[in-house]
Formats: structure tokens, sequence, C-alpha cells
């Protein structure tokens, strides 16, 4: 045994239990601070030292945004097939199956019914750590599904994308996801509901560029990346030095991408009141075929 495997400091893993004492702790990405992880939990994953904001879970996702005890499970009947026997590294299934158990659901989705301030809404929540988020078939029909959901059961549609982009290992069928889940959108349209985006980081790729940047209004997280393609991608193409803070929320902000950069401790209230306003200042389409009637 080599003399320097003696000293060399054993890393904590992802994988050790939140509860171990490699666990109790973690560096935060941005100003390197050792932060106690409960304390980091109760600060909705946003470090105490610096405000920078970490990757959520789903579940802890959608504890943030609904009503405590309201939101129904719509989501994980489904599960990926390998239509096209993908292997690179590995076969298609053994990453599935690695992330599932992972993870501990289907896929990237997590969707369901409930109360927002005591408004009927549907949650699409995606899940970064599965995957790396990527809209494969499966997200892609469940994220429809909800949304036609949605405009079935009158609800305000919230979807919270964190993805990089489409999954390479389905090919065309992960690229079908971007039209199927735009087209799924007209739903809430034609029922006059409203759709509210939520941009986390990363958003990426085909993602960005279907469902998540089609929102009524468009939220986003601070020092959120938010893109199609990459800034490397982009600066090896045009040989040209990018702006500071090229692609994150503040600058999409300044650009008029999205509406507005919301700290997410605040995110649940400022929704609550988007919702409110928007849904009391609409007319119901029974309410409007007939003051169009009665015009004539």
């Amino acid at each position: 045994m080599a003399l320097e495997r003696w000293f060399r400091r054993n890393r904590p893993s992802k994988k050790e239990d939140d509860n171990s004492p490699a666990g109790l702790w973690l560096k935060c990405d941005s100003c390197g601070a050792q932060i106690y992880r409960k304390d980091l939990v109760a600060n909705s994953y946003v470090c105490p030292e610096c405000s920078h904001h970490h990757r959520v879970p789903a579940d802890a996702r959608v504890a943030m945004l609904a009503d405590e005890g309201t939101f129904e499970v719509w989501s994980g009947l489904i599960e990926a097939q390998d239509a096209l026997e993908f292997v690179d590294t590995q076969a298609y299934p053994e990453r599935l199956t690695k992330a599932r158990q992972k993870v501990g659901r289907p896929d990237a989705i997590l969707t369901g019914g409930a109360l927002l301030d005591g408004q009927p809404v549907a949650l699409v929540v995606m899940d970064f750590s599965f995957l790396g988020g990527s809209m494969g078939s499966v997200v892609g029909e469940e994220i429809a599904s909800a949304t036609e959901r949605a405009a079935a059961e009158g609800r305000t549609l919230i979807a919270v994308t964190s993805s990089g982009g489409a999954r390479m290992q389905e090919g065309a069928l992960s690229l079908m996801q971007m039209a199927k889940t735009t087209v799924a959108l007209e739903a809430l349209s034609r029922a006059h509901l409203p759709y509210i985006s939520v941009l986390t980081d990363p958003t990426t790729g085909g993602v960005t560029a279907s469902f998540a940047t089609l929102g009524d209004v468009i939220f986003a997280e601070p020092g959120a990346l938010i893109s199609f393609a990459g800034p490397r991608v982009i600066q090896q193409t045009i040989r040209q030095d990018l702006p500071a803070g090229f692609q994150r929320s503040e600058f999409l902000l300044q650009k008029g991408m999205v509406d507005d950069v919301v700290d997410r401790r605040e995110l649940r209230a400022r929704i609550a009141d988007v919702i409110n306003l928007l849904r009391s200042g609409l007319a119901q389409p029974e309410e409007e075929e007939a003051l169009r009637v009665a015009a004539l």
C-alpha cells in the first residue's frame, strides 16, 4: 500500500446518509462556507452566508409551494422504454435502474394537484438528480398529461424547471417532447387558465426551447443558468468574449426574457399574488360567451 494512502483524506460520499457525521455539513458551491445541513434545509436550501441558491429535491420543492397536506401525486405510473437499444458506456436500462434507485421515482419529473394559498394548482417539478433532469418520453408525457388535467380541473399550472435538456439516449423520441409539451399548453389557453413558469438552475436545451419559456408569467431564481446552448459552445461558435453573467437569470431579466428574479424564500408568496391577480381578472368562458352574445 502506497504511503500517501495513509494520509489521504476520505471525502464524504453523496450516497452517505444526511444524518451520518459526513452528511451533517456541506460546503457552499459559491462562497465555500461550511453549512450545517439542517440550517440549509430550514433556509429553503439557500446559503445563509451568501444567499446562493442550491438545487432542491423535487419533494422539498413541492413542500415549499403546496399548502400542507394538499398535494396529490399524479405522476409515476409510466416508465421509460429503451426503444433505440441505446448503449454508450453502459446500456440505457442500466442507467435508468441506477437513477431510480438513487432518486426513488420512475423518472425526472414529479407532478400532482395541490392548493397554493387556497387556490387550486397543478405542480410540475423537474428533478435534476435523475439523469440531469433530462426530458425523455416519460417526462414529456407527464408534463402534457398534467397540463391537460389542470385545464380540465380548472387549475393554474405551475412548472418548476431544472434540466440539462433533451435525453440523448432516446434520440428523436426525446426531441418530440418539445412539441408535445408546447401543444398541451393550448388546453390551458382555451380554458383561460394561468401558466406560471419558474426557471431554476440549470434550465437548458430543449426544455428552455419549449414549455419552460412559454409561461404567462416567468420567474427565475437568482443566479440560475438559463440557456439553449451552453456559454462555452456559443463562445467557440461566434469566437467572441461573452458579457459578464451571460445566460444567468439577472442578465436575462435585463434582456426581457424573464419577468422577474425572485428569491426562493419569497417565491410562494409571489406566485400566490400572481394567481390571485390573474384569476380574479379573468371571466370564465361561459361568462365571456354570454357577454359576446349580449353585445351582438
